[in-house]
Formats: structure tokens, C-alpha cells, sequence
């Protein structure tokens, strides 16, 4: 918990995006229009610096007006702090680069609403401990995401967002079915008394039923094989800014730290649940890196990378460790990362070429450079090459499964890592390699929108790749002091 100047601090992370979307949509419509980017852009820069360094950031508590609104039980930790900086961060990239992309005023005016709400939602998911108010939150997200998802309002987009709702609709039914039993077992629904009436209930068969349908929602909302139908048409269809968020951030926060959090807060960890979590990762690791690999569609392949990326993590909860538990949340960090810079860059190369199969792609790196190079450095952090951050979360789940007496399940996470590079490569060659194809001539690099996003992902990896022998004790293992709070 934190003082009372903290918690206008954190407050204002779900308060002031709300306000915005009122205000913004206040009369002067025209003026709100031009005004609206400008406002997300504070929003987000200003959450990005209340997480890397609070002391600037901090409300007296004679500002304290947000506490007047707002009384959630909020709970700040070392992982709900992760999890804000990836939301401010790939958000905002995301609306730079529907900016780029769209130049119809009132379209962005509309993406931003819909964003600020989304950032709202998310930022709540992450910083409460209550299991129906957790509930509330992800519902905000959802219907967020669908819209978002439709948001071209084409065919493919309104088949991919009608499979979203759909497969959402059915993770909502089991989920709150999921709450409405603990609330019967418990008398109440904040993450200690539900952990504490789990821990003494008699009725173990009961409690079974309730984390399994629990389990199988929070699978669906964050594309866990075999739970993925949604994701990658999703992924593929969806606009180029929306995939960015879905992929880069809305599927982690939902689905990925749901699932972190109520089972360390509340479901514990015995050995059935453990090995549901390892095999659910395991599956996912592999299957969906052979699934990348049959893909010509760039951001297809790209969506097939992320339930691979995602069974990694699950596989780290899945040990029941500090060490696995550090590693699934700084693996969490880096696919956010370098997961977005994929299709930021996706989004480079669709916008300026007109398409995304990579069979009639070749040799882009001659005339997007930027986007090449930092494609390079996305793909060797995604595929765990080192001295990039993603190979150190990759070598520190390895480890834990090691450690933990899962040699079976540290091998798997092995072998996802290789056929990672090699679909990873397949994708550098037929994009960016080789001689430059037919049609290609007049390509050129993104604009601004998009290369600074990119820039500032590929910073964030190497940054954290090359000092993370500095920062291990600051940022990694303290994540993992998290089990079993």
C-alpha cells in the first residue's frame, strides 16, 4: 500500500483518462478535434514518468481531489508497475501511429476516445485487488477492443471482431459464473479473503471446478492454445494501430496478468494447476512457433508469434517460483516490447507497400532502413539472442524450470526458441533482405510517427538487454518477491 499523496497519484492513472473522454466531447467540438492528440500524448508521457521516477510525479495531499471520487482498494507493486509502463508506452506509440496512417480528423478523434477509455480500463486491471471490480475492468477493455477491432469497418474486419465478442462472451460467462461461486464460498471478493476461504474450504471438489472455468477464461482472453481462434484473424485484420495495442499490451493486461495475479493472490499453486500452466505454455510455445512458420501474411505470422511468446510466460507462472514468477513478468516486459516494434514495423511496410504478403516483398531494407534495422534487433530479442533483453528473460525461465525439476519443460522452451529464429528469419529475408522487388522503387521509410515509435522500442530493448546486469536486483528479482502476496 502507499500514502495518501501516492494514491491521488495512482488514481489519476484511471481518473484523468476518463475526464478527458467527457471533456473532449464537450461542445466546441472542432476546437476538441484538433486538441484531443495533444491531450493523450500528456496523459500517457505523464503515466510513463510516474512510473520511472514517482518522486517527480507526487501529489500533495492538498490536491488530494481525486481521492473524493474514487475508493478502490488499490495495490501497487513491483508488477502492477511494470504493466503501467508497458500500457503508457505501447498506447502511446499506437495512437502516434494511427496518426501516421489516418488522415481523417474525426476518425482519430475517434481512436483516441476509444484509446483513452482502454487506457483507463487497463490501468485499473492492474492496480486493484478485487476479483469483481478486476471483472469490471476487463469488460471495459473488451468492449473497447471490439470496437477497435471493426474499426475499418470492412468485411474481414467485422469477421475478425465478431470473433473476438464472440469467444469474449464466453470467457465473460465463465468468469463471472467463476466469481459468483467464490462469492458464495468466500462472503466477499477482495483477493485475501478469497485466498484465505480457498486455503479452509472442505469442498475441494467445489473449488476445483471454480479455478478450472477461471483458468479456461483467462486462457481465451489471452490467446493460450487451445483457446486461440480469435487471435489471429484478430491480430491480422484489425487496423494496423489497433494490432499494435491488442498485441503490444491489451492481451497481457486481460488475458497474461490476470492470470499472474489470481493465481499467485489467490488460487496458490498445487501441483495440478502447476502442470496445467506448463503444459497450456508448453503447447503454445511450440505449436504456435510451428504455426508461424507456415504464414506469408507478415502480421498473421507475427500473431502466431505472440501465443508462442505468451506460452513462454505462462510456462514461468507454471514453476512456482520466485525466479520463474521474475522471469514470466520481465518476458511479459519484453514481448510488450518487442512485440509492438514487430508490428509498428509491420504497419511501416503494409502502409508503404500496399500489402502484407511477404511473397511479394523482398529487399526493403535498402529503402526503409530504420525499419529493417529495428526489425533486426525486435526479432533477436524475440528469438532470446543475446546481449538483448529478450534472450535474459528467456535464460531466466529456462533456469527456473531447471531448477524447479522440470527438465522436460526447459527443453521445450529450448526448442520454441529455435524454431523462433527460424520463422523470425524467414520473415527478415523475404521482407528486407535480397534484391529489392518489382514495383518496390518508389518505396520509402515511414514518416516520423512511425519511425519514433520504433526508435523508442528498439532503445527500450537494447537499453535494457546491455544493462541488465545493473538492473537484476533493481527490477528483476523484486518482481518475483511478489508469490504469494
Amino acid at each position: 500500500m502507499f500514502g495518501r499523496g501516492d494514491y491521488v497519484m495512482y488514481s489519476s492513472l484511471i481518473l484523468l483518462p476518463f475526464f478527458a473522454v467527457i471533456i473532449l466531447n464537450l461542445p466546441l467540438r472542432a476546437f476538441m478535434r484538433k486538441a484531443a492528440l495533444w491531450v493523450s500524448l500528456f496523459i500517457l508521457l505523464m503515466q510513463i514518468c510516474f512510473i520511472v521516477y514517482p518522486a517527480a510525479c507526487s501529489f500533495s495531499n492538498s490536491l488530494d481531489i481525486f481521492g473524493m471520487f474514487l475508493k478502490f482498494n488499490f495495490v501497487v507493486d513491483n508488477l502492477s508497475r511494470v504493466l503501467l509502463f508497458c500500457i503508457g508506452v505501447v498506447t502511446l506509440c499506437s495512437i502516434l501511429v494511427e496518426k501516421y496512417i489516418i488522415d481523417d480528423e474525426e476518425r482519430l478523434f475517434n481512436f483516441i476516445n476509444i484509446s483513452l477509455l482502454l487506457l483507463a480500463g487497463m490501468n485499473g486491471i492492474v492496480m486493484l485487488r478485487d476479483i469483481f471490480s478486476l471483472y469490471v475492468f476487463i469488460e471495459i477493455v473488451a468492449v473497447g477492443s471490439f470496437i477497435l477491432i471493426g474499426f475499418n469497418k470492412d468485411i474481414h474486419a467485422f469477421e475478425a471482431a465478431f470473433k473476438y465478442i464472440m469467444l469474449s462472451v464466453i470467457s465473460t460467462v465463465m468468469m463471472l459464473s467463476a466469481i459468483a461461486l467464490l462469492l458464495i464460498l468466500a462472503g466477499g471478493t477482495s483477493f485475501s479473503v478469497l485466498s484465505a476461504a480457498l486455503k479452509s474450504s472442505p469442498d475441494t471438489l467445489l473449488v476445483s471446478f471454480v479455478i478450472g472455468i477461471f483458468l479456461c477464461a483467462a486462457f481465451i482472453k489471452a490467446g493460450l492454445m487451445p483457446f486461440h481462434g480469435w487471435l489471429p484473424d484478430t491480430y491480422s485484420e484489425a487496423p494496423a494501430a489497433v494490432s499494435v495495442l491488442l498485441a503490444g499490451i491489451v492481451t497481457k493486461t486481460v488475458g497474461v496478468y490476470v492470470l499472474i495475479r489470481v493465481v499467485n493472490s489467490v488460487f496458490g499453486f498445487d501441483d495440478p494447476l502447476k502442470y496445467i500452466l506448463l503444459v497450456v505454455g508448453a503447447v503454445s510455445a511450440v505449436f504456435g512457433a510451428l504455426a508461424a512458420l507456415g504464414q506469408s501474411d507478415f502480421k498473421r505470422m507475427l500473431a502466431y508469434s505472440s501465443i508462442s511468446q505468451v506460452g513462454y510466460i505462462i510456462m514461468g507462472l507454471g514453476c512456482a517460483t520466485e525466479l520463474g514468477l521474475a522471469g514470466a513478468v520481465f518476458h511479459l516486459f519484453n514481448h510488450s516490447i518487442f512485440k509492438s516494434l514487430l508490428f509498428v514495423n509491420s504497419a511501416a511496410v503494409e502502409f508503404q507497400t500496399g500489402t502484407r504478403d511477404m511473397n511479394k516483398l523482398s529487399g526493403l531494407a535498402e529503402k526503409m532502413p530504420i525499419t529493417g534495422t529495428t526489425s533486426v534487433l525486435a526479432l533477436l530479442s524475440t528469438a532470446g539472442i543475446p546481449p538483448l533483453s529478450g534472450f535474459w528473460s528467456k535464460l531466466i525461465i529456462v533456469i527456473a524450470l531447471w531448477t524447479a525439476g522440470f527438465y522436460l519443460f526447459a527443453m521445450i522452451a529450448i526448442l520454441a526458441s529455435v524454431l523462433t529464429l527460424a520463422y523470425l528469419l524467414s520473415m527478415q529475408r523475404r521482407v528486407f533482405f535480397g534484391k529489392l522487388g518489382e514495383g518496390l522503387r518508389e518505396v520509402k521509410e515511414a514518416g516520423p510517427e512511425i519511425v519514433i515509435p520504433a526508435l523508442l522500442l528498439a532503445l527500450i530493448l537494447v537499453g535494457v538487454g546491455l544493462f541488465f546486469p545493473f538492473i537484476i536486483n533493481a527490477f528483476v528479482f523484486p518482481v518475483g518477491n511478489i508469490l504469494g502476496g
